[in-house]
């Protein structure tokens, strides 16, 4: 196929071709280092939210047992964190692109904190669901200025595996907060140890907050601001060079959802939303509940069986963030959707099968399932202009964690309606409308600059594997 030329691609809105990224020798070790701060301080949000997720298979049996919750109530406590996400994300991220992303980095650390010690002082389970409600909104608020941070400050070469390890920092605290808390279950004797558990998140969250202050502002939105003397200030202090103004000049628009639902971008808001959807939702049912899972399965493991599958969660992050600028975005997103919907029908169609196959099947769909994840924090960052990056970056964290709240209020009383096998066969529905979501609206945006990233085109460039999203809805 041709390629279109310039001019043409210009009247498009197509995507100009892609600078060959400066060579990470290029770049001073004091920049590198600071690139890394940033990433390190925004996946340090991902471990608090991993560990509040985390820690949930374990403390709820234990509140269930000692606030006598019904399954609605268990229900409700477990999705409300994911609730509080879809709420954060959709209003914070929005305030984020309006205020700037340094203060807000800040302030939600301050409430998920407080939020973590008061899980301390509840004694029935509406106050529960409302605490952890509100971390959730902190939670949500997090991902949408981290992102965008770290899209913002990583260079093209480098931005697709600063911003996968974010999820990769997400896996890690979730696997330990999950082994903390069941090795905790299992030590203590103590009825009211669910508290201990769920208020661990404390102590991750008070150390991401202290290395957060001092955190620079994105010159990137203080452009979009108009502001570029302070971008430049802050580009020669941190980066070392001056800020590059015709390389920020993105398709520029008003910030808000009725720019991310314009012509322009209602492909991409609906194209990263729902691929996460696809993936979080089955994750998040399977995963919240894995001891009744399990045991409803035939496999009984007393938490040894959920800890092992997060071990295989957190090597297939790691698989994925090494992946990233070999396979490149789309292979990486397309087939892990196919093999996780593969496993999945395994175990909704021999539910009650050997114990090997069982386990096996988890393993498969963990491994798969977490390497694919770490597109959840590239795309959202990279395909939406500086003016509704976080607000783009929110919405799609927003609608993911309503699919994760849907699945993980029905799952109990799934399983104890239908049973196992219905509940595996829905994962899979899931996981294949993905796979097909992503196939027809998933851009290759390896190398590219985030200015060109996130400009619409209708081009399909056969060589950079770039699929078409037209600016039409």
């Amino acid at each position: 196929m041709s390629r279109t030329s310039p001019a043409a691609a210009k009247g498009a809105g197509a995507a100009a071709p892609a600078r060959p990224p400066e060579a990470p020798q290029d770049v001073p070790p004091a920049v590198r280092r600071f690139q890394n701060r940033i990433t390190l301080c925004a996946g340090g949000g991902e471990v608090c939210d991993g560990w509040v997720l985390g820690v949930v298979g374990a403390a709820l049996p234990l509140a269930r047992d000692d606030l006598a919750m019904s399954p609605l109530w268990v229900g409700l406590v477990g999705a409300s964190s994911l609730v509080g996400i879809l709420v954060g994300g959709l209003f914070f991220g929005w305030v984020t692109d309006r205020i700037g992303r340094q203060r807000m980095y800040l302030f939600d650390l301050a409430v998920f904190l407080a939020g973590s010690v008061l899980q301390l002082t509840v004694d029935n389970a509406l106050q529960l669901l409302a605490v952890r409600l509100v971390m959730g909104v902190a939670v949500g608020a997090d991902y949408a200025i981290a992102g965008a941070l770290v899209a913002e400050f990583a260079p093209p070469h480098r931005r697709g595996r600063l911003l996968a390890s974010l999820i990769a920092f997400w896996y890690v605290g979730y696997t330990f907060a999950a082994a903390f808390g069941f090795a905790l279950a299992a030590w203590s004797d103590d009825a009211s140890v669910w508290r201990w558990i769920l208020a661990s998140s404390a102590v991750p969250s008070l150390v991401v907050l202290l290395a957060r202050l001092g955190t620079p502002e994105s010159p990137h939105w203080l452009a979009s601001k108009g502001r570029y003397d302070e971008a430049d200030a802050i580009c020669r202090r941190w980066l070392g060079a001056p800020f590059d103004r015709a390389g920020a000049r993105e398709a520029a628009g008003e910030s808000g959802y009725t720019t991310l639902f314009s012509p322009r971008y209602v492909r991409r808001t609906l194209f990263t939303s729902i691929f996460w959807l696809c993936q979080i939702t089955p994750f998040f049912a399977i995963s919240t509940f894995s001891p009744q899972v399990l045991a409803s399965l035939g496999v009984a493991s007393g938490g040894v069986g959920e800890v092992v599958l997060n071990l295989f969660l957190l090597i297939g992050c790691v698989a994925g963030v090494w992946l990233m600028n070999k396979v490149g975005r789309r292979p990486l997103l397309i087939w892990p959707f196919v093999v996780a919907a593969a496993a999945l029908l395994v175990l909704g169609l021999w539910p009650y099968g050997p114990q090997w196959v069982v386990i096996g099947c988890f393993a498969v769909f963990a491994l798969f399932h977490a390497g694919s994840s770490t597109l959840q924090a590239v795309y959202p960052s990279e395909v939406f202009p500086t003016e509704i990056r976080a607000s783009g970056i929110g919405f799609a964290a927003g609608v993911s964690r309503l699919g994760g709240a849907a699945g993980t209020f029905l799952v109990p009383m799934g399983l104890q309606a239908w049973g196992a096998g219905p509940v595996m066969v829905a994962g899979c529905a899931l996981s294949l409308l993905g796979a097909l979501v992503s196939a027809a609206w998933a851009p290759e945006t390896k190398g590219l600059e985030l200015s060109q990233a996130s400009t619409p085109y209708e081009a399909l460039d056969r060589d950079r594997g770039t699929a078409p999203l037209s600016t039409t809805p």
